[in-house]
């Protein structure tokens, strides 16, 4: 059985790649900061007892099933507020939030930095960029497979699927990617595991 210590050294270990991954499913920071503390929180009160050892594929699954039901509820609501939205006023040009429309898709807003490091923060938004092309099970084994470095097997129990399908997924995400970033001028080389 595990330690409260040996969880919350887990946890400090995975909130970062765990953030960084809902955000890449989600496309949206603040939803990705709650899915993976609803994340955090269901695997310290469901699991907490668990061997340590556990813990990295249980959290993992448990990731995955709440960005599934942010996606559910997003849904919902969509529906819902669908209904009404024939009922409200359109906004006039002259309330409308400047915020709204400021996109920094390139990360231009970041200070100036060493030219190596920027080249590598150029490859780094080209590859996210990427990465939100693809579809939604295709990026999700992508992520576990080479992001969090789960292998084949690990990774079809978290995504509840067979391991010829996630070497398929990875695959066709591979490929799709290598072919958007070719067209951007950057030429990768992907290991497969």
């Amino acid at each position: 059985m595990s330690t409260p210590v040996q969880l919350s050294d887990f946890l400090a270990s995975v909130e970062r790649r765990a953030f960084k991954h809902a955000a890449y499913a989600v496309h949206d920071e603040h939803a990705a900061l709650d899915i993976v503390q609803d994340a955090m929180i269901k695997l310290a009160e469901r699991y907490g007892d668990k061997p340590a050892e556990e813990f990295p594929p249980l959290f993992q699954r448990i990731l995955q099933n709440t960005i599934r039901d942010y996606f559910r509820r997003q849904k919902v609501r969509s529906a819902r507020f669908s209904l009404f939205s024939s009922f409200t006023p359109p906004q006039s040009e002259d309330e409308a939030d400047a915020l709204d429309f400021l996109q920094d898709e390139e990360n231009a807003s970041q200070p100036a930095t060493p030219h190596t490091a920027a080249a590598g923060q150029q490859l780094v938004v080209l590859v996210e960029a990427a990465l939100r092309q693809l579809p939604a099970r295709q990026r999700e084994a992508f992520l576990l497979r080479y992001w969090e470095g789960l292998d084949t097997a690990e990774t079809a129990v978290v995504m509840g699927c067979s391991e010829g399908s996630v070497k398929t997924h990875c695959s066709r995400a591979t490929t799709t990617m290598a072919h958007i970033l070719k067209r951007k001028g950057v030429d990768l080389t992907w290991a497969s595991n």
